[in-house]
């Protein structure tokens, strides 16, 4: 069963986070036909391996410390730091502690 996600104008709890870390999992929050956001969970010493999103994504530390892999350089992330991708880089991150990342896709783009 999935859990659910976010309904139009319901708050969601972020933080704190650090001392619950061990039960946490990866969650999408919100989900519709042009957004995706995504509470990901990044245990120290855990690799996500390199990837691509075909939209654009921005990649927010809430807790911890974390390195992402883009494009040749690699970057340290600490808490209340973002980093915006455009769609189709390839990338991966890295916990270098403990993180919570907040990870927001544009899926599509609305028409105007």
């Amino acid at each position: 069963m999935s859990l659910p996600h976010a309904l139009s104008g319901q708050v969601i709890d972020l933080l704190p986070f650090e001392k619950s870390f061990g039960e946490a999992q990866t969650r999408t929050l919100v989900k519709t036909p042009h957004l995706e956001i995504i509470r990901f969970v990044l245990p120290a010493e855990k690799e996500w391996p390199g990837h691509q999103i075909d939209g654009e994504i921005t990649i927010q530390c809430l807790e911890g410390k974390m390195s992402i892999s883009h494009a040749g350089i690699t970057s340290e992330m600490v808490a209340g730091q973002m980093l915006y991708l455009a769609g189709r880089q390839q990338h991966s991150l890295l916990g270098i502690e403990n993180s919570l990342v907040l990870v927001t896709v544009l899926l599509q783009r609305l028409r105007q």
